[in-house]
């Protein structure tokens, strides 16, 4: 029995994470296909600071759906009868609420919240993707986009 399951599990599994494909990058670097051709504001600034934060992850219902099926189907090889009820549906609450954690844990990211003078005076922090290097005194330009997306770069 448990034979006609492993290739079952394996097959959701495979499924679920095609589905969810990979978290989107908030690299400073990254750009969606939608703000691709599109104006920005440009400032200029100096960095007063950086601070190590971290990005949580993706919650989607990909990571909790995935967990339940597996998490139903490992349930269901217990017992019989009205255990074996019980037992895919517990598995599949257990599955659902570990596969929503995993997905979360996976696609979690270091990033920066870096602190800009900018020129005009003002002060802004933006948090992204700790993929670039930032350090107090750069020089680094801010870019806003019309869509509310801000960046900083070297």
């Amino acid at each position: 029995m448990t034979t006609k399951i492993a290739p079952m599990a394996a097959a959701m599994v495979c499924a679920g994470l095609l589905v969810s494909g990979c978290a989107p990058s908030l690299s400073g670097s990254a750009y969606s296909r939608s703000q691709a051709r599109e104006t920005q504001q440009v400032e200029f600034g100096v960095v007063e600071g950086v601070r190590n934060v971290m990005i949580e992850g993706t919650k989607t219902p990909v990571g909790t759906v995935t967990g339940a099926a597996l998490g139903g189907l490992a349930g269901s090889t217990v017992g019989g009868g009205r255990g074996k009820a019980a037992a895919t549906i517990g598995g599949a609450v257990l599955g659902g609420m570990a596969g929503a954690a995993t997905e979360e844990a996976i696609t979690r990211r270091q990033g920066f919240e870096i602190t800009v003078r900018l020129d005009n005076g003002r002060f802004i922090a933006v948090t992204q993707e700790a993929d670039e290097p930032f350090n107090p005194g750069d020089r680094v330009r801010v870019l806003r986009g019309y869509d509310g997306t801000t960046r900083v770069t070297h």
